[in-house]
C-alpha cells in the first residue's frame, strides 16, 4: 500500500465486497464471516476490534470436512446462529442426521463461538470436530485495500501479539489435540450415542497495549424507545433500526457517559463527525443523550490551530476519529484525526440548536459554539473546500467519492468545490446559533443574521440552474464559480434551511418526487437520465436511506408530505429486502429493472441508515418540540396513512416520556410514560 495515493482511491479500489456477509456487532467490535457461518481468510472476513482484526480465520470442520449449511439466523445484533449438516455421518437418509450448530456472541472486547455437535441419527457417532484459528493482528487499513497481511505464528498457550496487540483464546472442554504453525489446529475426539448433543464454547479475548484508545465500549445504553404500526415492515425496521444503533454506540474514553453512535461496521466503528451528528439529530425525539454526547465528544476535539495536513481549523469540527494501534505506521491514510469535512461545523450549531428544543441544558457547550460560528462566519464566499496536499479527500461533503460531483455532461467539477447542501447547513446554522445566543445573551446574533441573509441572496443568485424540466438548485460551484447543474438528491437537504421560499421548495419536491430520483424504493443519489448514472455506484445512482430520510424530513416541514409519504414508504418497504436492517445504500434502479441490490462495499448496519426509521416516523407524527413548556406538537399526516393506527412510546421532551398514539382516522392522543 503506497501512502502517497488519494486515500479514498486506497480505500475504495479494491476494497472487499461485504453484501454476501453476514456481521455481529458490539462496538468496537464486529465479527464477519460467510453464511455459513465459517470466518473464513478472505477480504474482509475477520473479527475486528477498534481498527484491529484480532482474528483472521475461525472454521469448524468435521473429520476435515466442511459442513453443508442448513442456514443461519441474527438474533440480536450482536448475535447469530448457524446450523450445518455433517452429511457423511449418521443415518442413510436424506435429510441430515447429524448437525453442527454454532451460537456467535459478540462482545466489546470477547467472541464467544459455542458449538454443539447434535447426533439425531439411530447410531452411535464417532468423529473428529476441528477448530482452526488464525490472526494477523492487522490494522483495518492493511487490508481494506484488499491486501492480504500475514498471519501472526500463536504460540503455545494459542495467543497471538504483535505490536502490543493480542488475541488469547481458551475453551471451556480441552482438546484431545492443539496442533500450530501458522494457525492454531484445536481438536475434540468425540463419540456420541443415538441421539445425544455435546456442546462446548471457543472464546477469543482481545486486548492491547495501546495508550492512545480514544473510544471505548459505553456503560449505559441509550434509546429504549418502541413502535407498533398497521405496516408490519415499519415496524420491524424500526425496531431494526433501534436494535441496531444500540449496538453502534461508543462512549469518550475521557468521559465515559458521553454516548456517540460509530459511524457503520466493519470500515467506520468509530467517530465520524457528519455521520454522527446526523445520527444523533434523527434520534433526537427519543432522548438528548445521545445528541449532548455526540456534541460534547467532538468539542473535546474541536479544531484549535491551522494545520494543512489535517486540514485543522480553529474552531472547525472533525470528520475523522481514528485509534492507531501500536506500532502502525500512522502516514497510511488520512491523519489519525482529520478535519477535512465542510460540512460537520454546521451541522455541530444545529444539533445542539435542536437538542436545546427538544430540552438538554446546552450551557456548558456556548464556548464551542461560539468558536464554531466563527468559523462559518469567516467564509466571505460559499462554504468551498479543496484537497491542498494530495493525500487527504478530494470531496470533502457527505457525498465524497472521487467522481461523486459532476455536471450534467459528466464532468468532474474541479476544486474549490462549494457544494449546495454545505451553504444550507451553513444557512440555518447561523440562525440555529443566533437563537441560541439570544436565548442566553450572548453576544453576535445580529452578526449571525446579517450574514445568513447575505449567503441567501448569493445563493439564490449563484446556484439556481434550469433544464428542460424547469429550474432546480445546482448540485455544487466548481473552482471558477460556474454551476455543477446534474440533478441530484443534495437538493432535498435544502429544505427546512431557510435558504428556499415557499416556490423554491415546491419546486425542489416536483424534482424529488419525479421518476428521475425517485427510484420506488428511496431517492436515487443521482438523476437516472444522466449519462454516467450508475444504479451501484456510490453516489452516482444509488439509494442511502439517511438522504432520503433528510428530504423526507425537509419535505414534511415545508407542507409536501405525500412526496415525503412516499419516499419514506419506498425505503421501508425496501427494508423488507434486508431483513428490515437497512444498509448503507443500495442499488438504485426502479424494481422493474432489476432486482433491489446491496451495494457490494455497503456497511451493515450503518447508523445514520438504522436511524432512519425514526425520521420517518417523525415525519409522519409532525413532531415539533415546545421543551420551554415541557410539551411537544404532534400533527399527523394523512399522507402517512397507511402506516395508521401508530403508536410510539418513549418520544421525550424536556425529560417527560410520553406515548403517542394515532387511530386509523389520523387522531392523534399524547400521554405521559412514568
Amino acid at each position: 500500500m503506497k501512502a502517497n495515493l488519494r486515500p479514498e482511491l486506497l480505500q475504495m479500489h479494491n476494497q472487499p465486497f461485504l453484501h454476501e456477509l453476514v456481521t455481529a456487532v458490539a462496538a468496537p467490535a464486529s465479527v464477519l464471516s460467510a453464511p455459513d457461518g465459517q470466518v473464513r481468510r478472505d477480504g474482509a472476513q475477520g473479527w475486528i476490534v477498534a481498527d484491529v482484526r484480532h482474528l483472521a480465520e475461525l472454521t469448524v470442520v468435521v473429520d476435515d470436512r466442511q459442513p453443508v449449511a442448513l442456514g443461519h439466523r441474527q438474533e440480536d445484533p450482536a448475535t447469530l446462529r448457524f446450523v450445518s449438516a455433517a452429511r457423511h455421518l449418521g443415518d442413510e437418509l436424506t435429510e441430515p442426521t447429524v448437525r453442527v450448530e454454532r451460537l456467535r456472541r459478540t462482545a466489546p472486547d470477547t467472541l464467544r463461538e459455542t458449538i454443539t455437535l447434535v447426533n439425531d441419527s439411530r447410531r452411535e457417532v464417532t468423529t473428529t470436530v476441528s477448530v482452526r484459528l488464525a490472526a494477523d493482528l492487522a490494522p483495518i487499513l492493511a487490508f481494506r485495500g484488499g491486501e492480504r497481511p500475514a498471519l501472526v505464528a500463536p504460540t503455545g498457550a494459542v495467543e497471538w501479539a504483535v505490536g502490543g496487540r493480542v488475541t488469547v483464546a481458551t475453551t471451556d472442554r480441552a482438546p484431545d489435540h492443539v496442533e500450530l504453525a501458522d494457525h492454531a489446529r484445536l481438536d475434540w475426539h468425540l463419540t456420541l450415542p443415538a441421539r445425544t448433543r455435546v456442546t462446548w464454547t471457543v472464546t477469543l479475548t482481545a486486548a492491547s497495549a495501546s495508550d492512545d484508545a480514544v473510544f471505548t465500549a459505553p456503560r449505559a445504553g441509550a434509546l429504549t424507545a418502541a413502535l407498533t404500526s398497521a405496516d408490519a415492515n415499519l415496524t420491524a425496521v424500526f425496531r431494526t433500526g433501534l436494535d441496531d444503533l444500540r449496538h453502534l454506540l461508543l462512549a469518550d474514553a475521557t468521559a465515559p457517559d458521553d454516548l456517540f453512535a460509530a459511524a457503520g461496521a466493519p470500515w467506520y466503528l468509530t467517530l465520524f463527525g457528519r455521520d454522527s451528528l446526523w445520527t444523533a439529530r434523527f434520534a433526537l425525539p427519543f432522548g438528548t443523550d445521545l445528541a449532548m454526547g455526540t456534541l460534547r465528544t467532538l468539542a473535546r476535539r474541536q479544531g484549535t490551530k491551522h494545520d494543512p495536513v489535517t486540514e485543522e481549523e480553529p474552531g472547525k469540527i472533525a470528520h475523522e476519529i481514528r485509534r492507531v494501534p501500536s506500532g502502525v505506521d500512522s502516514a497510511v491514510g488520512l491523519p489519525p484525526v482529520y478535519y477535512g469535512t465542510i460540512d460537520a461545523t454546521p451541522l455541530w450549531i444545529s444539533l445542539l440548536h435542536d437538542a436545546w428544543r427538544w430540552g438538554a441544558d446546552v450551557t456548558d457547550l456556548l464556548g464551542p459554539l461560539r468558536r464554531a460560528l466563527d468559523w462559518v462566519l469567516s467564509h466571505d464566499d460559499f462554504l468551498a473546500y479543496q484537497d491542498s496536499t494530495g493525500t487527504g479527500l478530494a470531496n470533502q461533503g457527505w457525498k465524497d467519492s472521487p467522481d461523486s460531483i459532476q455536471d450534467s455532461a459528466g464532468n468532474i467539477a474541479a476544486a474549490p468545490v462549494a457544494l449546495s447542501e454545505a451553504q444550507a447547513y451553513a444557512h440555518r446554522a447561523a440562525l440555529d446559533a443566533a437563537t441560541l445566543l439570544d436565548t442566553f445573551g450572548q453576544p453576535g446574533a445580529a452578526e449571525a443574521r446579517a450574514w445568513a441573509a447575505d449567503l441567501n441572496t448569493r445563493f439564490r443568485a449563484k446556484f439556481w440552474v434550469r433544464d428542460a424540466g424547469g429550474p432546480f438548485p445546482a448540485l455544487a460551484l466548481d473552482a471558477h464559480g460556474a454551476p455543477v447543474d446534474a440533478l441530484a438528491s443534495n437538493m432535498g437537504h435544502l429544505l427546512d434551511s431557510g435558504l428556499l421560499t415557499e416556490e423554491e421548495s415546491a419546486l425542489v419536491a416536483a424534482r424529488l418526487g419525479s421518476e428521475r430520483l425517485d427510484s420506488g424504493s428511496g431517492l436515487r443519489t443521482f438523476d437516472g437520465t444522466h449519462p454516467f448514472f450508475n444504479p451501484v455506484g456510490y453516489h452516482t445512482g444509488s439509494v442511502w436511506p439517511h438522504d432520503t430520510a433528510i428530504a423526507v424530513d425537509g419535505l414534511a416541514r415545508t407542507g409536501h408530505a405525500a412526496v415525503a409519504a412516499a419516499l419514506a414508504t419506498g425505503v421501508v418497504r425496501a427494508g423488507a429486502r434486508f431483513a428490515h436492517r437497512l444498509p448503507e445504500l443500495y442499488g438504485g434502479w426502479a424494481e422493474e429493472d432489476g432486482p433491489l441490490l446491496d451495494y457490494p462495499s455497503t456497511c451493515r448496519p450503518q447508523a445514520w441508515s438504522a436511524a432512519s426509521a425514526l425520521v420517518f416516523v417523525r415525519a409522519a407524527l409532525g413532531l415539533s418540540p415546545d421543551a420551554a413548556n415541557g410539551t411537544v406538537e404532534v400533527r399527523p399526516s394523512q399522507a402517512f396513512a397507511a402506516w395508521f393506527p401508530l403508536t410510539v412510546d418513549g418520544v421525550e421532551v424536556a425529560g417527560r416520556r410520553l406515548r403517542i398514539t394515532v387511530d386509523e382516522a389520523g387522531t392523534a392522543s399524547v400521554a405521559t410514560v412514568s
